[in-house]
């Protein structure tokens, strides 16, 4: 079979047959596959009008299209899959407990508390733990994801349950969305006084679509315009029907503040869990988990909050987290205290990374630190080329010419206290919408102060360094000063968005809308050997402005568009401006003008953006 060509170029013909690429795969990575020149494949997208390098990280449509010129069916592997296959290639699963039904041992519950923000999630949590973690936090907003375990008591034994705090602002969604997913039970706090709310929907949306059980908390009935029975309506418009109606959703009226009715919240959460789930893991078995959050400690390194699902976590064990690995030096529970052996649904703080790990991101024990190196090491190297696939600019040829113009881009580099925090307010960021004319990127991102690295970067790149919750370290200030660059500090996510989008704004080329100053008749003309042809006009509406842009009309039509008022008198006086009723002569730009031509004089004013 003739192998295909394009623009000229000959390239390997396929059968059809299915060739898998890993997301950000390049064009070399390609060839390699199908034993191919790579600079034949970087000729032929370039004649199918994309400029692609060898070594690029490609998206997965221009991998799709190569790959039906050649009569191959690509298949861009999601990351999903791809871990799943990197962890068949070391004989290791995830997200299975090993062993006969007889190792499966009891569980606690894993609670996700959810809900509005100001509706007293967090003085919940205070109340539950004894704990004040409300006061220290920038607007009284949760910024963090904590996860913490209390005792309860129900039908006289102690049961443990375990609390993840998920923030409630509504930037913080991915997280939320995570916390969703790593729980058995979502708690969604509504205040009785003010009824569901936009981030309370959310709430109950993740839940529902990671098919988790729920139980709701009418929070404030001690204050006064407090309506639970009003809650109990609304909720039954998604599916949330209380049992004293007929439903399943168990609803609990409390107040966090007044310590009312906590105890039997908790019952509540038991009861739920021994209703519709089957809380079992075998604690024998290489401990899974998955890292709540993450952040850098001055004096201990990476440290991150893990949450074990199955398995048992021990001291020394060898560890991967996302792309992180390490082996474990350390364990803390929430009181601070050293832990030697985590069980099912304990959250602990695990020190001994080497680096940070995402908010998120699966933790797996293997069986020696060259394993759990090789699989971080991997998952990096996708990582970056997923990233870069997904930051290029598609150039075609037809708009290269626009592209190699300036564009106004703003550079950011982020710098926060944790992981989830970082990603939350890139994701944020990103999101907001000033049109395509300014593009924001950000050049990179991490956790802990700013260093003089991030300095030396954002000076190459013309970045902004974003701080939340974090400060320059040591003679990073003094360098970002000398070097000029700035460093914004916030400890409020939404006034870090807010000023990110009048920065961007500010970048816009300004709206200019034509202004029509006024309306001007020749009534005659005269010849000046001095000056060339004048205008004796009469103002008919408006005024008449000397350096004024002007068209000319002539019956109607457009005879010139583009003129100037070059002089203007009044009398025998040169003046600025002539008004209605007032007759005037005036040279223009353009000659070609007739008695009974209409000049129309406007300006260009700068429009304000919305």
């Amino acid at each position: 079979m003739q192998a295909p060509s394009v623009g000229g170029i000959r390239l390997p013909r396929g059968s059809g047959e299915t060739i898998r690429l890993a997301r950000g795969a390049s064009l070399a990575d390609f060839a390699e596959k199908i034993d191919a020149n790579p600079s034949a494949l970087v000729q032929a997208l370039f004649h199918l009008g994309e400029m692609v390098t060898a070594t690029q990280s490609v998206s997965d449509e221009i991998l799709e299209l190569l790959g039906s010129e050649m009569n191959y069916n690509v298949q861009v592997v999601s990351p999903e899959d791809e871990d799943r296959e990197l962890l068949d290639s070391f004989d290791l699963t995830f997200g299975e407990d090993e062993g006969v039904e007889e190792d499966l041992e009891h569980r606690p519950p894993v609670v996700t508390v959810m809900g509005h923000v100001d509706h007293g999630k967090t003085r919940l949590l205070d109340t539950i733990r004894k704990a004040n973690v409300r006061e220290g936090e920038a607007g009284g907003i949760t910024q963090h994801i904590g996860a913490y375990q209390v005792p309860t008591v129900l039908e006289g034994n102690e049961r443990l349950i375990t609390f993840i705090d998920t923030p409630g602002h509504e930037a913080f969604t991915a997280m939320r969305a995570r916390g969703a997913k790593a729980t058995d039970i979502a708690i969604v706090v509504i205040a009785a006084d003010d009824g569901v709310m936009p981030q309370t929907v959310e709430a109950i949306n993740h839940a529902q679509a990671a098919d988790v059980p729920i139980v709701v908390a009418v929070n404030k009935i001690d204050v006064e315009g407090a309506n639970p029975d009003k809650i109990r309506q609304q909720l039954t418009e998604y599916g949330l029907v209380a049992e004293e109606y007929g439903g399943e959703t168990m609803f609990v009226d409390i107040s966090a503040k007044q310590n009312i009715n906590i105890d039997a919240l908790l019952e509540a959460v038991l009861l739920t869990a021994d209703a519709t789930l089957d809380l079992r893991a075998n604690p024998e078995q290489s401990a899974q988990g998955v890292a709540i959050e993450a952040h850098l400690d001055r004096g201990r390194g990476p440290v991150a909050t893990v949450l074990i699902q199955r398995g048992t976590l021990r001291v020394g064990d060898s560890i991967v987290a996302g792309d992180a690995y390490g082996r474990v030096r350390r364990m803390l529970d929430e009181n601070g205290d050293d832990v030697r052996e985590a069980f099912p649904s304990r959250p602990v703080q695990v020190v001994g990374f080497t680096s940070v790990p995402g908010a998120g991101d699966s933790l797996l024990v293997v069986d020696e630190d060259r394993i759990a190196r090789q699989i971080a090491d991997r998952r990096n190297a996708r990582k970056r080329n997923a990233l870069a696939a997904k930051s290029r600019k598609r150039i075609s040829l037809e708009d290269l010419d626009s592209v190699l113009k300036e564009t106004h881009q703003l550079n950011l580099i982020i710098k926060g206290d944790n992981s989830g925090t970082v990603e939350a307010l890139e994701e944020a960021l990103l999101g907001i919408d000033v049109g395509e004319e300014v593009e924001l990127r950000v050049i990179d991102r991490g956790v802990g102060g700013v260093t003089e690295t991030n300095v030396n970067l954002a000076s190459a790149s013309n970045a902004i360094i974003i701080g939340f919750n974090v400060r320059a370290e040591g003679k990073a200030t003094e360098l970002a000063n000398r070097e000029g660059v700035e460093v914004r500090y916030y400890s409020v996510i939404y006034r870090a968005i807010e000023e990110i989008e009048q920065a961007l704004k500010g970048m816009l080329k300004p709206i200019y809308e034509e202004v029509e100053l006024g309306r001007t008749e020749i009534r005659a003309l005269f010849k000046s050997s001095k000056i060339g042809l004048i205008a004796g006009c009469m103002v008919l509406s408006g005024v008449v402005r000397r350096n004024a842009k002007a068209r000319i009309l002539r019956d109607n039509m457009v005879i010139a568009e583009q003129t100037t008022v070059q002089s203007l008198r009044r009398e025998k006086d040169d003046v600025t401006e002539v008004r209605e009723g007032f007759e005037c002569g005036l040279t223009l730009s353009f000659n070609d003008i007739r008695e009974g031509d209409i000049i129309e004089t406007y300006e260009m004013r700068e429009k304000p953006r919305e």
